[in-house]
């Protein structure tokens, strides 16, 4: 972040430290989404170092977050202005610098050798999509229930074998088989309480189906 005009280090730090939680953030105006303010959560703003007017700094946030708009907010506690200097991105979910984060020109040369009948440099590159699901609370069901979700049909509490401790109404979750395969998204209906309690009812809609139909062989009555 470059700060607009000399302002003493400690209170940078305190300022800083003032948009730890939920704040108010209006998107930019060259943005992708709709400009209303909306509520974001920030986790963890950490400084490095404070070089005169750059401040170097680590920001843990929830997703949809505009770190070019947090800057400038900063800016206008600070009473001088301010601007993102530079952005790197370390990590989005749970994937992190370390997860096998490839170049475009590392992508390229895998994209040669693919076409020229070498599968392995981008095989090495694909990761499972089960990865990136990991960061949502995740539901465990029936080999029994695969093919029926396979077909849109909502999870019922007597397809599920087992779940996480966290699962919230209306937020997403990760439907997968007993080998660990994904099979859908969805959304709860219930929470894990509500799930563990009851024998009957709909724990949660499906939204977006994973794996072709037929893959597990079919259990249900249409």
């Amino acid at each position: 972040m470059q700060i607009h005009a000399d302002v003493p280090e400690q209170t940078v730090r305190q300022v800083l430290s003032e948009f730890e939680g939920e704040i108010y953030q209006k998107p930019p105006m060259r943005s992708s989404v709709k400009r209303e303010t909306r509520k974001r959560t920030i986790y963890r703003l950490e400084v490095h170092e404070i070089d005169g007017r750059t401040v170097l700094f680590t920001c843990s946030c929830q997703g949809g977050t505009y770190i070019r708009k947090l800057c400038s907010d900063i800016g206008e506690v600070l009473g001088c202005g301010a601007h993102m200097r530079e952005l790197r991105r370390t990590r989005a979910g749970p994937l992190t610098e370390n997860t096998g984060i490839v170049t475009l020109h590392e992508l390229s040369a895998a994209q040669t050798e693919l076409e020229a009948g070498n599968e392995a440099p981008m095989r090495a590159m694909i990761k499972p999509m089960e990865i990136a699901l990991g960061a949502l609370p995740q539901i465990m069901i029936r080999d029994s229930a695969v093919d029926a979700v396979c077909h849109g049909a909502d999870l019922a509490i007597p397809g599920i074998v087992k779940l996480d401790s966290m699962i919230e109404k209306t937020k997403p979750v990760a439907l997968f088989t007993l080998k660990g395969e994904a099979v859908a998204l969805g959304r709860a209906l219930m929470t894990s309480r509500e799930i563990l309690d009851q024998e009957k009812g709909v724990a949660a809609k499906t939204e977006r189906v994973l794996i072709d139909r037929g893959t597990y062989p079919a259990m249900w009555k249409h």
